[in-house]
């Protein structure tokens, strides 16, 4: 990537290229995701391999309150006696108060969410609520700027690095799969379909060369993947609009995606023999179109 911006791969249960931590280093130090409470410990040991002490961290960013993104920050922060957890005023409150937000995650998730880990509360005075167009400056002419991207969860942020111009993009722009240099679709409920296009276009006319993925990794050619996904998530609403004023069940959509938006063989046989992406993806984001549309239509 580059000299001041590190990638932690988190490992959940040792699994690789599925989770990223960014470290974002001048003078002082920023992370982005923390990633699940299962992983605090690898992110520690991540700062410590890169030569980042605990105690010049003043930033913790999280795209969003996912456990998978911000299930950590209970448990990391007391590592890091000068950070301030960064986060969306929308999600502020659930992580003060987590017991809500893990039983969610406990609904969706399953097992999963056990193996995850359950969330840790932050102490209200830790936390730092962004707003669009904040700037966190950490020294050597390096910063990040806070973008509002609502669609994939409402309370939605991701993070413009003017050097690299690159965007830490959390969710809102899909889950690429490295290992195929491809963007699969991420939305689970609750979904918006309209305000994620309306994201996504804002972050094309950014025209970014870069997208670091929290699910996995950097990747170029950031105004073509952008646009791409885009149009995915405009097919999926058309097919699934289309079968639910049929009277489909979910099941049968979920098929029907699959037929229309093929995936090349060996992607599918990836998605069925991985340990997470295999527990109901393709059916997850289809039930998140469906609860949007079912809402949208009352």
């Amino acid at each position: 990537m580059n000299d001041y911006t590190y990638l932690i791969d988190l490992k959940p249960k040792g699994l690789e290229n599925f989770s990223a931590s960014y470290v974002i280093k001048g003078n002082r130090a920023s992370i982005i995701e923390t990633g699940p409470t299962l992983t605090v410990g690898n992110l520690l040991a991540g700062l410590k391999e890169i030569g980042v002490k605990r105690e010049e961290v003043d930033y913790v960013a999280v795209t969003h309150i996912h456990i998978d993104h911000a299930g950590g920050a209970g448990t990391l922060l007391p590592h890091l006696p000068n950070a301030k957890l960064l986060v969306h005023k929308k999600g502020a409150r659930h992580l003060i108060n987590p017991e809500r937000l893990w039983i969610s995650s406990l609904q969706v998730l399953g097992d999963i969410a056990e193996m995850y880990g359950k969330f840790q509360p932050v102490p209200e005075e830790r936390i730092l609520i962004a707003k669009e167009g904040m700037v966190l400056d950490l020294g050597e002419d390096i910063d990040l700027t806070v973008l509002e991207v609502p669609g994939h969860a409402s309370h939605e942020l991701s993070f413009y690095e003017k050097n690299s111009n690159g965007i830490f993009p959390g969710d809102a722009a899909g889950t690429y799969l490295n290992k195929f240099d491809m963007v699969s679709i991420n939305t689970p409920p609750p979904f918006h379909l309209e305000m994620a296009l309306s994201s996504l276009q804002r972050l094309i006319q950014m025209k970014p060369r870069w997208l670091y993925y929290s699910h996995f990794g950097p990747a170029d050619d950031a105004v073509k993947k952008l646009k791409n996904y885009a149009a995915r998530l405009k097919l999926w609403g058309e097919i699934i609009l289309e079968e639910m004023k049929r009277g489909e069940s979910l099941d049968v959509i979920s098929e029907r995606i699959l037929e229309k938006d093929p995936l090349a063989p060996d992607v599918v046989d990836y998605i069925k023999n991985h340990p997470i992406f295999s527990r109901g993806i393709i059916i997850g984001n289809v039930y998140g179109f469906m609860e949007y549309f079912r809402k949208s239509m009352t």
